[in-house]
C-alpha cells in the first residue's frame, strides 16, 4: 500500500505555521511528514528557512501518529555527522519511534555558509559515505572512533536513543551512487519517479525489502489562474533540475537561472489548479514506477491553510483508491 506524505517546506513557511500544519496535516490523514533541511530559501520571495531540528522536534509533541523524515539532511559540511547522530537519536526518542533519517550530498546553497568551500559532486560522494559510516555505528550504540579522509570522531557515543534504531535513507540519482550507497542504509529517496533507478536499487541491495521514497510538487487552488501564478512565483526553480540547483551558491543565483521561465513553462511541469484527478495524476507516476512513499509539495504558505482544510482529505482519498486499483 502506497503511503502519502506532507511536506514541511521550510523554505515558504515560519516555524510557528509548520508546526500547525503539521498538526493539521496529521487530523487530514497523511501517513508522513517530510522536511526540508535548507539555510536558504530557493528565493528571497519565499522568505522563509527554519532550523529543521528544532521544527522537527516541536511537530514530534504537536502530533502523535504521523511518521517523520528529514528530507533530506546533509551531514558533511553545515553539521557534523556526530551532531546529525545526535539529533536523529534524540528525534526518534521525542517521536517515540517515528523518525526514519534520510540523508544526501547537499546543496552549495545551504553548505557554503560554514565557510569550507564547496567540493565537487566526487568529494561530496566521498564525505557522505563516511559520514553515513559514523551515524550508522552511533545510532547502533557503540562507541566511536574514527580518523577518515573527512572526518575524525574522538570516542563520541550516544546516550539517549531509541528503542528501534533509526532507519536510514540516502537520496541517489544513478547506478553509481545506487551501487555505493545502497549497501549502506536501508532505503531510497529520489525526486524523479524514475522506474529504472527503483529497480537498480532492488538489485543492489539482492531483493532485500526497502522503501522508495519520492517527492512531488503541486499547486491546489480553485482557481487554476491563481494556483499558475503563485506556483510561477514560489517554484520556478524548480525547472533548473538537480545537478544546476546543487552547485548555486545563493538566492540570486536561482533568480537568474529562473528568469526566463514562464508561468505557463511552470504549468506544464507542476499541476496547478483545483482537479483532484490531474494532481491524482501527478502523484501516480511515483508509485507507477515502484516508489512506496510519496510525499506532496504544496506550493507556497498563501494558500496552504486552506488546502489542509478544503482539499487534503479528499485529495488522499482519491490517491489511495487510485493507487489500490493500480496495486490490485
Amino acid at each position: 500500500m502506497t503511503r502519502f506524505g506532507y511536506t514541511l517546506m521550510t523554505e515558504q513557511s515560519g516555524p510557528r505555521e509548520l508546526v500547525g500544519y503539521a498538526a493539521d496535516a496529521e487530523r487530514a490523514g497523511f501517513d508522513l511528514l517530510v522536511s526540508s533541511d535548507h539555510y536558504f530559501p530557493w528565493l528571497d520571495g519565499q522568505g522563509h528557512a527554519p532550523n529543521a531540528w528544532t521544527l522537527l522536534g516541536a511537530v514530534a509533541q504537536a502530533t502523535s501518529r504521523v511518521e517523520l523524515m528529514t528530507y533530506v539532511t546533509c551531514p558533511t559540511m553545515r553539521y557534523h555527522p556526530t551532531v546529525v547522530a545526535q539529533q536523529a537519536a534524540t528525534l526518534a526518542v521525542l517521536s517515540e519511534g517515528r523518525f526514519q533519517l534520510n540523508l544526501g550530498s547537499g546543496e552549495n546553497l545551504n553548505e557554503h555558509v560554514v565557510g569550507q568551500g564547496w567540493p565537487a559532486v566526487g568529494e561530496r560522494q566521498d564525505m557522505l559515505e563516511e559520514a553515513i559510516s559514523i551515524i550508522r555505528s552511533l545510532l547502533d550504540g557503540e562507541l566511536v572512533t574514527w580518523e577518515g579522509n573527512h572526518f575524525r570522531v574522538d570516542q563520541a557515543k550516544l546516550w539517549d536513543l531509541p528503542e528501534s534504531p533509526v532507519e536510514l535513507g540516502v537520496a541517489v540519482s544513478g547506478d553509481h551512487s545506487i551501487e555505493r550507497f545502497a549497501p549502506l542504509v536501508d532505503h531510497l529517496v529520489a525526486v524523479e519517479p524514475d522506474a529504472d533507478l527503483v529497480t537498480s536499487w532492488d538489485k543492489a541491495r539482492g531483493g532485500e525489502a526497502s522503501r522508495k521514497i519520492g517527492q512531488v510538487p503541486i499547486c491546489w487552488d480553485p482557481s487554476r489562474e491563481r494556483a499558475i501564478e503563485r506556483a510561477h512565483d514560489q517554484f520556478r526553480w524548480f525547472s533548473g533540475g538537480w545537478k544546476v540547483n546543487a552547485d548555486l551558491p545563493m538566492p540570486a543565483g536561482f533568480e537568474a537561472a529562473s528568469q526566463f521561465v514562464r508561468p505557463e513553462d511552470v504549468a506544464e511541469s507542476i499541476s496547478c489548479g483545483p482537479d483532484l484527478d490531474a494532481h491524482v495524476e501527478a502523484v501516480a507516476a511515483y508509485w507507477e514506477a515502484g516508489f512506496t512513499d510519496v510525499a506532496i509539495v504544496q506550493i507556497g504558505d498563501d494558500g496552504q491553510q486552506r488546502f489542509l482544510d478544503e482539499a487534503a482529505a479528499p485529495l488522499l482519498e482519491a490517491l489511495r483508491a487510485a493507487a489500490t486499483k493500480t496495486e490490485d
